[in-house]
């Protein structure tokens, strides 16, 4: 582990069963520990497994700046200027080499597991895809639909992302991680779904980017997250932080493990790693899982954040 440093001067934030639940609310107490953060000049960044498109609305609610880490560190965009429809400007991308994703679909196909890609910010599926509509909720207008996945595996692809059902995708992880060893990084963002990148290419290089360009030591850095794609930046940090739901390997590399998503874990962290205990003053003392006024459910304050 790294030796943990302080003040905190960088916080890196996985979103989905980190920052928000199934619901997609970021609550009040965590809309204020960010905003505080920043006022404290402390960098604050998004790390996801997510497009950086269906990060930005997250980033923009909770007023960050920096640039997102997305598709688990295969690529990282600046901010997108305000009212922009357009993209952030890119700053890092490591795709996967087209023989290595040829090879990735026919493995993923021999196993029953559904492969599609995700290359910069589109999602693109196969005709025969059976959860077309799902995807076209999920993504809008940025769903690409081929006729055939292996043909497309051709061209450049920034992750490949397989689908099994029930625990299938957690069950040949470590099969998919000794195949690919050298070719490829295997991972997986939730039980179902197993994600190929390119080699080296990690959340946790993508934390050690953002340190190294800030300036900061990794020993004051603090990153939080709940499964195994988080693995990485949790690690290498002084300060790494695991959701109680996060696998326990996981759990085991963290120095911290959180309260849940649903008490705004995250958040409280924030006040007790990064302010020494202190809660910032103003911020809505109800807890989420009450009625009162809501934006999507939550507590006061919240704000619904919409996938995209």
């Amino acid at each position: 582990m790294v030796e943990p440093l302080q003040p905190i001067r960088l916080i890196a934030l996985d979103i989905d069963g980190t920052l928000v639940g199934e619901d997609l609310i970021l609550g009040g107490r965590t809309l204020a520990a960010v905003a505080e953060a920043l006022r404290r000049g402390i960098a604050v960044s998004l790390v996801t497994g997510r497009m950086a498109t269906s990060a930005v609305p997250f980033a923009e609610a909770l007023g960050l700046t920096g640039p997102i880490v997305a598709q688990q560190g295969a690529l990282i965009r600046a901010m997108p200027a305000a009212g922009s429809a357009r993209p952030g400007r890119m700053l890092r991308h490591y795709p996967l080499r087209p023989e290595v994703t040829q090879e990735i679909v026919r493995w993923c196909r021999e196993r029953a597991l559904t492969p599609h890609f995700n290359h910069l910010e589109w999602m693109i599926v196969g005709s025969d895809e059976e959860r077309l509509e799902e995807y076209r909720l999920f993504v809008g207008d940025r769903l690409r639909i081929v006729g055939d996945v292996a043909e497309r595996a051709r061209k450049p692809v920034t992750k490949v992302v397989a689908i099994g059902e029930g625990q299938h995708s957690l069950d040949v992880l470590d099969e998919g991680r000794a195949h690919f060893a050298g070719l490829a990084e295997v991972t997986l963002s939730h039980p179902r779904f197993l994600e190929f990148l390119a080699p080296g290419v990690s959340k946790g290089k993508g934390v050690r980017w953002l340190a190294r360009r800030l300036g900061i030591p990794l020993g004051q850095c603090m990153a939080i997250g709940d499964q195994y794609n988080d693995l990485e930046m949790i690690s290498e940090v002084g300060h790494g932080v695991a959701m109680p739901s996060a696998p326990a390997a996981v759990q085991a590399a963290a120095r911290y493990v959180a309260p849940p998503v649903g008490e705004e874990g995250a958040a409280q962290m924030i006040e007790r790693i990064a302010f020494g205990g202190e809660r910032p003053a103003g911020q809505p003392r109800g807890d989420r899982s009450r009625g009162g006024i809501t934006v999507g459910g939550g507590a006061p304050g919240d704000v619904s954040v919409p996938r995209r």
